[in-house]
């Protein structure tokens, strides 16, 4: 899902130059991308952590990296990020590269962010080089003392691989037919959220929100995977304004249903970047995003959105009820939001970030 969702771009740009090797627990069909000079390899790489599974991904992949000799090893997720990062060290591989893509320990306390950090801390020992997805994120990062100015880096103005203006842009034809299928009317605001439905997400704090809010031309979307009934909780939170919620659960497609939507809503607790700000944003809608590393790089404040204190649901109801009462307002944030994307976060100027990385370390 990482690779579809993020990283095709600039792994079809590097395979214009090299060929490239995805290390992805699946395998060719679950990849939708074109795969000349791309190879598909396997490796039961698990996002939760499994001992036995992670010693069995880990001895894989050090199979691998000395079965192929590769010059560069790059990582993204922290999960794969930290085996990965081990077995290139472990197998001789010159150049390793990892991209730190929001941090889990943020939203923790006492021994679990003191280890979640030294494993940060390890993966940056054992790099020879760090990316990191905002400049936020880097600085938070630097001032943690887990990684050094010297061998980090932002690409371009940040986010890991920009967003497809082609596929995320406005599209009328989509707007009707989805608020047709949701009976929600025109001049009705719909707020959209997008991302795994998980706590770090703020999605009960944005439930909480969203039930103080007495409007009836109001809606909410919620599209993305369930993780731990956290859509039941939700229901719950809206028991009353359930004809106003949608859940669509995940989507390949989410750009159609950011051309439904009015504004985006992430009131995230940690985010690397938040790149379904800038795809919603490419799509012509403004943002309402917690102010924290990662997010304020992604919304300029009162220019393409809005920003609020992370966890202060009063403050984000206020912000949706502003964006529902003026109308010119909320538009232009979004002609301002899709301004910005297509002048400093094309998917291709990420590529191109991408590309000349690489060259000048190989």
């Amino acid at each position: 899902m990482t690779i579809n969702t993020f990283l095709s771009e600039p792994i079809k740009k590097l395979s214009k130059h090299y060929h490239v090797y995805i290390v992805v627990n699946g395998g060719p069909k679950d990849i939708s991308m074109c795969l000349e000079n791309i190879s598909i390899l396997s490796a039961p790489i698990e996002r939760k952590i499994s001992p036995f599974l992670d010693l069995l991904a880990l001895f894989k992949l050090i199979k691998i990296f000395r079965k192929y000799g590769f010059k560069l090893v790059h990582s993204v997720t922290p999960k794969a990020g930290l085996l990965a990062m081990l077995a290139s060290f472990l197998s001789g591989v010159a150049i390793r590269i990892h991209t730190f893509g929001g941090q889990v320990w943020a939203t923790q306390k006492g021994l679990s962010r003191w280890v979640l950090k030294r494993i940060d801390r390890l993966i940056f020992l054992l790099a020879t080089d760090v990316l990191v997805d905002s400049a936020s994120q880097r600085q938070l990062l630097l001032d943690e003392g887990l990684i050094t100015a010297r061998d980090s880096s932002v690409l371009a103005k940040g986010s890991i691989s920009g967003v497809a203006t082609a596929r995320f842009k406005p599209d009328e034809i989509a707007r009707l037919k989805i608020r047709t299928e949701l009976a929600i009317e025109d001049g009705d605001t719909l707020f959209l959220f997008v991302g795994r439905l998980n706590r770090d997400k703020g999605v009960l704090d944005l439930a909480t929100a969203f039930s103080r809010i007495t409007d009836s031309k109001a809606h909410l979307l919620v599209v993305g995977p369930d993780e731990a009934g956290i859509q039941l909780r939700m229901e719950q939170i809206l028991d009353n304004l359930l004809e106003r919620v949608h859940f669509a659960g995940f989507s390949s497609h989410p750009e159609k249903y950011m051309a439904a939507a009015d504004v985006l809503c992430l009131p995230s607790y940690r985010e690397g970047f938040g790149c379904v700000i800038i795809e919603a944003a490419a799509v012509g809608i403004p943002a309402i995003g917690s102010r924290i590393y990662g997010i304020e790089d992604a919304i300029m404040d009162r220019v393409t959105g809005l920003l609020f204190e992370a966890k202060d649901n009063d403050a984000l109801r206020a912000h949706m009820m502003t964006m529902i009462a003026d109308n010119e307002f909320r538009k232009r944030l979004g002609e301002n939001a899709r301004k910005r994307v297509l002048d400093q976060f094309s998917s291709e100027n990420l590529a191109s970030a991408w590309l000349d990385y690489y060259q000048a370390k190989l």
